[in-house]
């Protein structure tokens, strides 16, 4: 048994191989090169950057006398920075940001979810395709569909779309949210980019079988450049049968994780409540083979009272960001519209509803949560604004310089696709939300979880508010709270001006000891106006 099982396996990553634009057939990827390939990933504990957000309770935990405020993003006034396509164009419908938008170098890249359609029936696209589509920018703001000559649309080569290779053909069709990974130093190069999307299968063409004509699965594929794709695998990521809607893919740790929404009866509470519209998560120690069984990442508070409050739900789980120790994200805050259940037919069941994006963090890569319950980082404009309906999220933060870049989508719940395009939303670099202190005649401390610095690595704060009489005081203790001798009581470093990337020094330098134990004490005097956004603990 274990050897067929062996044998299996090397047939398929045999044929995962990927036939890329420039490439001729890649040589197989055998078990032992698989083996040595895992070996060389990094350590979950070994980051170039270490990152604490303000709202994060568990970097965090210690607190005296502080409050967390979160920030709402700007957003940009010449919004939508990526619109529908021209008449024929594979994005003619709308251009949606249920996708991902990286920079490398010196160029943002956004895949994106087209539609061609200019009306939904029944809720799908003509053939359950919306094809993955690609953009290019030098800034963000202003972006190019490049001409990629991959795929045939309307007669011709001349469009963005992406390719993807595979078989059966069903499973190469793009239905819903798409995410990409991309993973520079991963060993073998014709898989440094990885997806996870959402497409609809018939039954004859999903393994293991179906109770259903279609099944929604979640199908993964790689890449070398992130245009041309390859399907991996001969099942979808997730149990069969069940309609999960994958929205993300990352590596956290040992595994590569995707999330996304289910609904019941195939999601429920502890005590067998059903729950619809739930992130939960699945796992792979390799993109090749997933879990069947998943772990809940995230139900809304709302969801967990009983009786559940009115219309709450986790629209399409989380657009995320992994900062090597954390991840944060947003989350479609869906709130139902007002028409009765026994009405609602079709897409008809979306009318009235509204999504505004909300922040979450987790510290383990599998169990999210909500720094203030409900707050709106990104709220659906006002009556007469382009992004008036609902809110999607992606898998597109940036930071760039001072700034925090954000893309999103507006989604049209009345079935009109009414300006479906792509927006953009900035903060303070990193700045999601701050510490000050609750009571203003009082001075404040926090004091983080222990780290160990492994290599020379210093520490950096971003901070505003500070005044040279009012400085904030910066201090070492030691895994007893002690403090460490040269970096506290009279050699504690002073911060005395504002700055998104400030470095701590010391008068021994600004190096954290190596090898040792360590949390930050940050006191913040009695008439200080100080704002702490995050500290780094940093490489770089």
């Amino acid at each position: 048994m274990e050897q067929k099982k062996i044998s299996s396996r090397r047939k398929f990553l045999q044929n995962s191989a990927l036939t890329a634009a420039g490439f001729t057939m890649a040589p197989s990827i055998t078990i032992a090169q698989q083996e040595y390939n895992d070996s060389e990933k990094e350590t979950s504990d070994d980051f170039s950057e270490r990152t604490l957000f303000a709202f994060d309770d568990h970097s965090i935990p210690w607190q005296h006398n502080l409050k967390v405020t979160l920030v709402e993003a700007t957003k940009y006034p010449g919004n939508p920075v990526l619109k529908s396509g021209l008449k024929g164009a594979p994005d003619e419908g709308h251009a949606i940001l249920y996708g991902t938008v990286i920079k490398d170098g010196n160029k943002f890249r956004m895949w994106y979810l087209g539609m061609f359609e200019n009306e939904i029936l029944n809720g799908q696209a003509p053939g359950y395709w919306r094809p993955m589509c690609y953009a290019e920018s030098i800034d963000g703001i202003n972006w190019i569909k490049p001409e990629l000559g991959l795929v045939t649309f309307n007669g011709n080569k001349r469009n963005n779309i992406c390719q993807i290779e595979g078989t059966p053909e069903s499973w190469t069709r793009v239905n819903d949210f798409l995410s990409v990974l991309y993973e520079p130093n991963d060993p073998n190069p014709l898989q440094r980019y990885k997806s996870v999307y959402i497409a609809h299968v018939p039954y004859k063409d999903v393994y293991g079988g179906s109770k259903t004509n279609r099944v929604i699965c979640a199908i993964s594929a790689i890449s070398a450049d992130g245009l041309s794709w390859k399907v991996v695998g001969d099942r979808a990521v997730h149990a069969e049968g069940e309609p999960f809607e994958v929205t993300s893919i990352y590596r956290f740790g040992d595994f590569y994780y995707s999330t996304g929404q289910i609904f019941a009866p195939w999601s429920w509470l502890p005590e067998k409540r059903d729950v619809t519209r739930v992130m939960i998560a699945y796992r792979s120690p390799d993109f090749l083979t997933w879990s069947k069984a998943k772990a809940y990442a995230f139900i809304r508070p709302g969801q967990l009272t009983n009786p559940p409050v009115k219309g709450q739900q986790v629209h399409m789980g989380a657009g995320l960001w992994n900062r090597n120790n954390v991840l944060i994200g947003l989350y479609g805050m869906w709130d139902d519209g007002n028409e009765p259940p026994e009405r609602r037919t079709g897409e008809a069941h979306l009318r009235g509803t509204h999504v505004d994006l909300g922040l979450i963090v987790s510290n383990d890569g599998i169990h999210f949560r909500e720094p203030v319950s409900d707050f709106k980082i990104i709220e659906r404009g006002k009556e007469g604004e382009w992004d008036n309906v609902a809110l999607l999220q992606g898998h597109a933060f940036v930071n760039e310089g001072e700034y925090t870049m954000i893309w999103y989508s507006h989604w049209d719940t009345s079935g009109l696709i009414k300006s479906m395009d792509i927006g953009l939303a900035t903060l303070r670099r990193d700045g999601f939300g701050y510490l000050s202190r609750k009571h203003e005649k009082e001075d404040a401390h926090f004091i983080t979880a222990a780290f160990t610095a492994k290599k020379k690595e210093k520490l950096v704060i971003n901070v505003d508010g500070l005044k040279a009489e009012a400085p904030l005081r910066v201090e070492l203790l030691d895994n007893h709270d002690k403090p460490i001798e040269g970096y506290s009581g009279t050699n504690a470093a002073l911060i005395t001006t504002s700055g998104t990337q400030l470095k701590v020094s010391w008068p021994r330098g600004n190096y954290l000891p190596v090898n040792q134990k360590f949390s930050v004490r940050v006191t913040f005097p009695d008439n200080s106006n100080a704002k702490v956004y995050a500290l780094y603990i940093s490489r770089k």
